[in-house]
């Protein structure tokens, strides 16, 4: 019985509108990597046809609903990496606290518990998981290790 609540026909489930809507009005999405042309979030999108993973997200503030899938990993990964870059990633995800991936790159970000069980756009019933928002901000390059030196002496003409 619970491997039937598992299944699904597709990975690409679209994000429920309130939450998307929600989450612009705090961050101003302009990337949308996981898209489909009929769940497609935000103006700029990629789909699989064009692989988000292989494209630059640098500059952008990004909104991933990424395929729950095995390839999750990757996605999160990117996700988290692109940060490093100066963007802003925010992601929805099953919140899979037993995942490598959510221990190796998810716990390094900003990490948002949703209560109970979303209802994807075009679900029947709500999600057979929690799902929790995850936020990669840009990694801000820590002070020079001369800002750290005492001052030098002037030279006495």
């Amino acid at each position: 019985m619970n491997t039937v609540l598992f299944r699904s026909t597709t990975d690409e489930w679209p994000t429920p509108r309130w939450l998307f809507d929600t989450l612009h009005a705090e961050f101003g999405f302009t990337l949308d990597p996981c898209a489909t042309p009929q769940n497609a979030k935000c103006r700029k999108f990629f789909t699989r046809f064009e692989d988000g993973l292989r494209q630059d997200w640098s500059g952008e503030t990004v909104f991933m609903n990424p395929p729950y899938g095995r390839v999750i990993g990757r996605w999160i990964q990117k996700a988290y990496e692109t940060s490093h870059s100066g963007s802003t990633v925010v992601c929805l995800l099953p919140a899979r606290t037993d995942a490598r991936w959510w221990h190796d790159h998810v716990m390094k970000g900003e990490i948002r518990l949703l209560r109970g069980r979303l209802t994807f756009e075009g679900g029947r019933y709500p999600a057979p998981f929690p799902s929790a928002i995850v936020i990669f901000r840009p990694v801000r390059p820590k002070m020079s290790s001369i800002a750290n030196r005492p001052p030098v002496a002037e030279l006495s003409a």
